[in-house]
C-alpha cells in the first residue's frame, strides 16, 4: 500500500497504527463510507477506518503458511481498535489466537482460510467482544479438528461464516455468551456447533448439513441453567457413528435448563430432530421435523417442565416421546402438533414402536392432529409408569389403535375426553398391558378399568 510514495512495510506498521485515533462503532461505520474522500497523502486516510490484510503483508493464493503474518495483523488491529479486512483469496493459516476487542471480516464466499495443520484455525480463551463475519474456514487440507474453539468468552459474534471439512466440530464454544448466526456448516466429523456450559447463546438462521454425529449440541457437565435459544436454523442429513441416541440428532440438549428450540427446519436425522435429555423448563415449539429415523421429538430421562407445541412431524419411527418416569421424567404439555406418516419400524433402533405421541406422567396432551400410524396414535403410560395424564380434544385418523392407555396393576390415572377418532383398525380407545391391547373398545365400554376415565369421545 502506497503512503506518500513509500511502500508500507510490516516493520513500520506498528508506529503508524499506534499514532491512529481509536474509533467507536459509529465512527468506524462512517469511516468506511467516507475514507475515499479524505486527503490521499494522509496515512489514516489511506487506511480508512480498517486495516486491509492484503495491503499489510498477507498474500492470497499462496502455498506458504501465513499464520504468523495474520496473527500479527490481528494483534495490531485489536491494539488500535480497528477492524481487520481480509480480501478475497485463499490463505493457509492455523492456530490463530484471537485477542479481545477484535473485528475480522472478509468477502462472503471469497475469503477462505484453509487449515495449514490440525490445529484449530481460530481460538480464544478468556476473551470478549470478538466479531468474525463473511469468512470461510476449510479444514480439509490438514484434517483440522474444531475449526473454531472458544473458552470462557463474552459477547461473541460469528456471522455468515462458512465452516466445512472438520475432523472434530465446526465450532466448539465452552462457557461462552454471544451469537452464531447465518453460518453455513457442512461435512463435519462430530457436530456442526457444540455449546458446552453456555451462558446464554443465540444460534439462529444457520444452514447445517452432512454432519456425522450431530447438528447443534447444547450440553452441560453439571445440570443447570443454560438459557440458549436455538431458532430458525436449517438442519439436514445428520448421522450417528456410535451410540443409541446421544449422536444422530439435529438439536440435542443435555443437562441444560431453560433452553428454547423454535422454528427450525430439521430433516433426515439418524435419530431425533430434537432430543432433550435431563432438562428443566424446555420449550420445543414451531419446528418442522421430517424423516427422523427414531423419535422425531424426544423429552427423556430426568426432565421436568417440557412444552412441546405447534410442531409438524412428517415421517418418523415415532413422533413425540415424553418418557422415562422411572428416571423422574415428568411434567409436560404436548399441544397443537401435527404428527403424520409414522413408519412401521426404525432403521436405527429396533426397540422403537410406531406411536405418534407417547407420554407417561403429569402431562396434558391436547389439540394435536395425528394421521397415518401403523400402531398407536396416542399412548398414555408404559406399564406401571402412568400418572395424571390428560388426553383431550385431539384428532386421530387412520391408526391401528387411536388412543391406548395403560391399565396394568399399579398404573396411575388417565382422563381421556372429547377426542375425535377416525379409521382405527383395532380399537378407537384401548386398554394396554405394555404392548398388548386388553378388553374391548373403551368408547363402547368406558368403565372397564378403574384408573381410566373415558368421556365424550367420538368414533367414526
Amino acid at each position: 500500500m502506497a503512503v506518500s510514495g513509500i511502500t508500507l512495510k510490516m516493520k513500520n506498521l506498528a508506529p503508524l497504527l499506534a499514532s491512529m485515533p481509536k474509533l467507536n462503532r459509529r465512527q468506524t461505520l462512517l469511516g468506511l463510507c467516507s475514507a475515499s474522500l479524505v486527503a490521499p497523502n494522509s496515512a489514516v486516510a489511506q487506511l480508512g477506518s480498517l486495516l486491509n490484510a492484503k495491503d499489510l503483508g498477507l498474500i492470497d493464493n499462496s502455498s506458504a503458511e501465513q499464520s504468523v503474518i495474520l496473527q500479527g495483523l490481528i494483534n495490531s488491529a485489536a491494539d488500535v481498535g480497528l477492524p481487520l479486512f481480509i480480501p478475497s483469496g485463499i490463505y493457509n493459516v492455523s492456530g490463530i489466537s484471537l485477542p479481545s476487542n477484535i473485528s475480522i471480516f472478509g468477502i462472503s464466499g471469497a475469503t477462505i482460510l484453509k487449515a495449514a495443520d490440525s490445529k484449530t484455525v481460530f481460538n480464544c480463551q478468556n476473551g470478549a467482544n470478538i466479531n468474525i463475519k463473511d469468512i470461510d474456514i476449510d479444514g480439509a487440507k490438514a484434517g483440522s479438528k474444531n475449526l473454531i474453539h472458544f473458552t470462557n468468552c463474552q459477547n461473541i459474534t460469528l456471522n455468515n461464516i462458512g465452516l466445512k471439512n472438520s475432523s472434530g466440530n465446526g465450532a466448539f464454544l465452552e462457557k461462552c455468551q454471544g451469537e452464531i448466526s447465518s453460518c453455513a456448516i457442512s461435512n463435519i466429523k462430530l457436530a456442526a456447533i457444540h455449546l458446552q456450559d453456555s451462558l446464554g447463546m443465540i444460534v439462529s438462521a444457520n444452514h447445517i448439513k452432512n454432519c456425522n454425529n450431530g447438528g447443534i449440541l447444547v450440553w452441560r457437565y453439571n445440570r443447570g441453567r443454560d438459557g440458549s435459544v436455538i431458532t430458525d436454523n436449517q438442519i439436514a442429513s445428520i448421522g450417528s457413528e456410535s451410540g443409541n441416541g446421544q449422536n444422530g440428532n439435529g438439536v440435542n440438549i443435555f443437562n441444560a435448563d431453560e433452553v428454547i428450540i423454535a422454528n427450525n427446519s430439521i430433516t433426515d436425522c439418524a435419530f431425533s430432530a430434537v432430543r432433550a435429555n435431563t432438562t428443566n423448563n424446555t420449550i420445543i415449539k414451531g419446528n418442522i421435523c421430517t424423516q427422523c429415523q427414531e423419535v422425531a421429538i424426544f423429552s427423556e430421562f430426568a426432565f421436568s417442565g417440557s412444552i412441546i407445541a405447534d410442531n409438524i412431524i412428517d415421517q418418523a419411527a415415532t413422533g413425540i416421546s415424553i418418557t422415562n418416569f422411572d428416571d423422574g421424567g415428568r411434567l409436560a404439555v404436548c399441544s397443537g402438533n401435527i404428527v403424520r406418516n409414522i413408519w412401521k419400524s426404525s432403521p436405527t433402533n429396533p426397540d422403537t414402536y410406531p406411536v405418534a405421541i407417547f407420554v407417561e406422567a403429569d402431562t396434558a396432551v391436547s389439540g394435536n392432529v395425528i394421521e397415518n400410524v401403523p400402531g398407536l396414535g396416542i399412548y398414555a403410560g408404559w406399564g406401571v409408569y402412568l400418572r395424571d395424564v390428560l388426553v383431550s380434544n385431539n384428532v386421530v385418523r387412520n391408526t391401528m389403535i387411536g388412543i391406548g392407555v395403560s391399565m396394568v396393576e399399579g398404573a396411575g390415572i388417565a382422563h381421556i375426553s372429547d377426542n375425535v377418532i377416525t379409521g382405527s383398525k383395532v380399537a378407537a380407545i384401548s386398554g394396554m398391558s405394555w404392548l398388548e391391547p386388553k378388553g374391548s373398545d373403551l368408547i363402547e365400554k368406558p368403565d372397564q378399568f378403574s384408573n381410566v376415565k373415558i368421556m365424550s369421545n367420538t368414533k367414526n
